[in-house]
């Protein structure tokens, strides 16, 4: 099946939405500079419209136009999961529950803009405005004064529309699973650790350990090694505007970085070993949507209720995670026991408090279900979002023992009223 003539050309026939229509959906999410489409396929049992329950998970590759692994290698992995469903069992379960997007090429001004293919640099890398999509979002430690281009807005836009709870961003010019944060603010000791660092660090190892050699840590030469083929993405270098951890703070989903190859842009006769290395690694890194805890909160006549705070106590986000229009959320969290904490803003609704202990469940293509019921009657509150600011720096700034300026005081008051409302 031709995919690359219509997912990454300006046309053409819709050609696996065609082969497979119950089981893939093909939409475009905006354009780019140029006006290229920014195609999306959506895989899965119910691929037009989000489930009650299925966790939303996807995979963006070539936001830099000059990275072509990625994109290449999502292609394949389009065709063998549409080729494998109702013949390979696991195959066939992760489909049933999970709907799957996948966008090969978040960049292809970039792409197309790279005429003479170059190992390691090329002017495809940006966008039509000169602009590194990668460096283009907004920050959560820092001001990020870029200019949000087409393809940025787009895909912010696509995270506030979806539940999305797992992800992956493609590149290439490295070998190594990197991971949030990828930036700081203040005092560092080369580390920038989230509060679910030890979850990102199990998705990293996740993918470094099912990938053919990611796991042996090599890197591309001798003066760059990971150790088992992971990194933060701080203690490699620090980055502004990125992806990833816009997605974990403002779209409560967690991101991260594959580096699958040293070369960005190789000869085409080795893709197919490229996509050997990665199969096994990207589905079992796409199993792990099924961590943890998921659930509906609702009021006493059974009524969902959105915008709800639902945090695992001990693990509080900058931007507090709340449940969609449907009451749902989802937490990733490993193994263990956890005492989650919901709060449903509303005046009068009292928080509740729940014991959980979560097994391994990836196996089982679903999280652990623990619904949360309020004892009262719900009224909808309208819906809360956190202000595209630099949240982490206003907070260290409201522990510092610093003398406050008026414009604190208003950002930070700003910050906790559209948090807490």
């Amino acid at each position: 099946v031709c995919f690359i003539c219509f997912f990454l050309g300006g046309g053409g026939h819709p050609l696996v939405h065609a082969a497979y229509p119950s089981l893939t959906h093909l939409h475009s999410i905006g354009r780019s500079v140029e006006g290229r489409n920014l195609w999306v396929l959506v895989l899965g049992r119910f691929p037009t419209h989000h489930k009650i329950g299925i966790p939303e998970f996807k995979y963006v590759a070539n936001m830099h136009g000059d990275e072509t692994v990625g994109r290449e290698i999502l292609l394949h992995l389009i065709d063998f999961l549409v080729t494998s469903y109702g013949r390979d069992p696991v195959i066939t379960r992760l489909l049933n529950n999970t709907r799957v997007h996948i966008m090969p090429t978040m960049n292809p001004d970039g792409f197309e803009a790279t005429k003479v293919p170059d190992c390691y640099y090329s002017r495809g890398r940006y966008n039509k405005n000169g602009e590194d999509l990668n460096r283009n979002f907004p920050d959560a430690f820092e001001s990020n004064n870029a200019s949000i281009q087409p393809e940025t807005r787009a895909v912010m836009n696509w995270i506030k529309n979806e539940t999305f709870v797992l992800s992956a961003n493609l590149h290439g010019g490295a070998l190594v699973a990197s991971y949030t944060f990828d930036n700081v603010t203040g005092s560092s000791k080369g580390y920038s650790r989230s509060p679910d660092d030890d979850v990102f660090i199990h998705l990293a190892k996740t993918y470094s350990f099912n990938h053919a050699s990611m796991y042996k840590g090599t890197g591309c030469d001798n003066r760059q090694t990971f150790p088992e083929g992971i990194t933060n993405g701080y203690s490699w270098y620090q980055l502004e505007g990125g992806m990833q951890d816009y997605n974990y703070v403002w779209g409560q989903c967690f991101e991260i970085t594959l580096e699958l190859s040293c070369c960005k842009y190789p000869p085409a006769d080795q893709l197919e070993k490229f996509w050997r290395d990665n199969k096994v690694a990207l589905i079992e890194y796409i199993k792990q949507v099924h961590l943890g805890v998921k659930g509906q909160v609702t009021d006493k006549n059974g009524d969902p209720i959105p915008n709800a705070i639902v945090e695992a106590k001990g693990r509080p986000h900058v931007c507090p995670y709340r449940t969609n229009q449907l009451g749902e959320y989802f937490l990733l969290l490993l193994p263990g026991t956890y005492v989650i904490n919901v709060s449903a803003t509303v005046p009068g609704f009292k928080s509740l408090l729940k014991t959980v202990e979560i097994p391994d469940t990836t196996g089982n293509f679903s999280a652990l279900k623990q619904d949360f019921s309020f004892p009262e009657v719900s009224v909808r509150s309208r819906a809360a979002s956190c202000p595209k600011i630099p949240l982490y720096q206003e907070l260290e700034w409201a522990s510092a023992a610093v003398k406050p300026t008026l414009h604190h005081i208003l950002v930070l008051m700003t910050v906790l009223l559209v948090i807490f409302q």
